[in-house]
């Protein structure tokens, strides 16, 4: 499952983090604003010098003119828009490519059910499932993706409330995307987050599906890849 990402993209450098939303950039040797659309903290990626991959945006309502989407660490591409697993899973949906998953015929997007808004709601005459989608950015060492690189009390409602929606009868997933490619396995970080950590093995012992999939990801394109062992 492949999307294509559109727009006038622009190759520059990282200079600096200014807050969890704006970053400074070099384009042709020009320092400008650019919009981060992840809030973790993604330490690793975002050093100074870091070449990076921008999309040029025309739009008066907003401050910025451009979009922060992906980072070179050496020759890795990253991608770090935290919106591209939520289309990609929209487009695996709908042409029914996720196994497990293809006897839904209706997919909606941002479904409230308790105090969250989830991603997703797929529903057939028999059964309705709740799913939530996590960006995930970190690879530690032995090619482990992680998820939060930060704390995530928004996570973990996440879950808990998914576990709600389950004794409702309720079918519910997490599906972690890790926006890289250098990865074969997925564990909950439980040294940024135990509570996340926590509610990851609660979901798991009461019913919750939990899954991960790598990505191969191209300049002009990000693609779901091989779904990846869940290591607690």
């Amino acid at each position: 499952m492949k999307i294509f990402v559109e727009g006038e993209l622009i190759n520059g450098f990282f200079v600096n983090r200014i807050n969890r939303f704006i970053a400074e950039v070099c384009i042709d040797g020009r320092k400008e604003i650019s919009h981060v659309p992840n809030t973790g903290r993604m330490k690793e990626l975002l050093v100074p010098g870091a070449r990076i991959i921008l999309r040029r945006v025309n739009d008066p309502k907003r401050k910025t003119t451009l979009d922060l989407l992906m980072v070179y660490k050496e020759d890795l591409l990253v991608a770090i828009d935290s919106k591209l697993p939520n289309s990609l899973l929209d487009k695996a949906f709908k042409n029914r490519e996720i196994e497990g998953f293809n006897q839904y015929n209706q997919v909606k997007r941002e479904v409230s059910f308790g105090k969250s808004k989830f991603d997703f709601s797929l529903n057939n005459t028999s059964q309705n499932a709740l799913i939530e989608a996590k960006c995930v950015t970190l690879v530690k060492d032995n090619y482990l993706a992680t998820f939060p690189d930060a704390p995530t009390e928004r996570g973990t409602r996440h879950v808990l409330e998914l576990i709600e929606a389950k004794n409702q009868g309720i079918r519910g997933a997490v599906f972690f995307i890790v926006q890289r490619e250098d990865c074969n396995k997925f564990t909950p970080n439980v040294e940024m987050d135990k509570s996340f950590y926590n509610a990851v093995v609660m979901g798991m012992e009461r019913g919750i599906e939990f899954y991960a999939y790598n990505c191969k990801v191209a300049p002009n394109y990000i693609e779901l890849m091989k779904q990846l062992e869940i290591e607690m």
